[in-house]
């Protein structure tokens, strides 16, 4: 049923797998899964490796163990939560994937800033802006800052759901900014660019107009990943 995975594999590819066979219906007979012994034989890992998969799909609402029965698909398991492997999110062609779908969300998150930000938002996202050119400017790579500039943008559109959002791919991000942000750094003109389109963000929300702020976001994000190409790392 299950395919054979490296020893070094995390716990995350076996609570794929096995998130992939309860939606092929493999479990629905008896309505809970095989046992830790037989699972760690058929992925050929540890218990612990098997462990740690079913514990991630507890904490999704995927199964529930239930003491001295086994552990059961939760009756709601059919309400699958976002997962991105992290390991993949990582990977330079990943990358290029990530920034496409930020590309889609942040292009409406600046749009709806630029109409709904306050001062007090256009101060924060001031600030996060001061923040990069800091740190880049003490030699630090600035991945921490960058995250915190796009999020600064996402709280003045005061949607809980566009942070909630960002929120969850800012675990993802930061790995792929780390790539996209090392490169940058190789060359001055990359620099210089990312830079002036982070202004011009930042510029179109203070000026209130919307349409400016969806085209300066996505062109930011269509340049990041033309770098990225143009470094031969997409």
């Amino acid at each position: 049923m299950f395919e054979k995975i490296p020893a070094r594999a995390l716990s995350d590819t076996v609570a794929q797998q096995i998130l992939t066979q309860i939606d092929k219906g493999a479990f629905e007979r008896v309505g809970k899964l095989p046992t830790e012994a037989v699972l760690a034989q058929q992925f050929g890992v540890s218990r612990t490796v098997i462990r740690e998969a079913i514990s991630r799909l507890k904490n999704e609402g995927v199964v529930e163990p239930r003491q001295g029965s086994g552990v059961f698909i939760a009756s709601h398991g059919t309400i699958r939560p976002l997962r991105i492997d992290s390991a993949e999110a990582a990977e330079p062609g990943s990358v290029v994937q990530i920034l496409a779908l930020r590309r889609a969300i942040e292009a409406e998150v600046a749009a709806e800033a630029a109409t709904r930000r306050t001062d007090a938002d256009m101060a924060s996202i001031n600030a996060a802006l001061a923040r990069i050119d800091m740190a880049e400017a003490e030699g630090r790579n600035g991945v921490a800052e960058d995250v915190a500039f796009h999020r600064a943008i996402a709280a003045a559109t005061g949607n809980p759901y566009f942070v909630k959002t960002l929120t969850f791919l800012n675990q993802y991000l930061e790995a792929g900014t780390v790539v996209t942000r090392r490169n940058e750094a190789l060359r001055e003109d990359f620099s210089r660019q990312v830079r002036e389109e982070h202004a011009a963000i930042a510029a179109a929300i203070r000026s209130a107009d919307p349409l400016a702020a969806r085209e300066a976001a996505q062109t930011h994000l269509y340049n990041a990943a033309r770098r990225l190409t143009e470094a031969g790392i997409g």
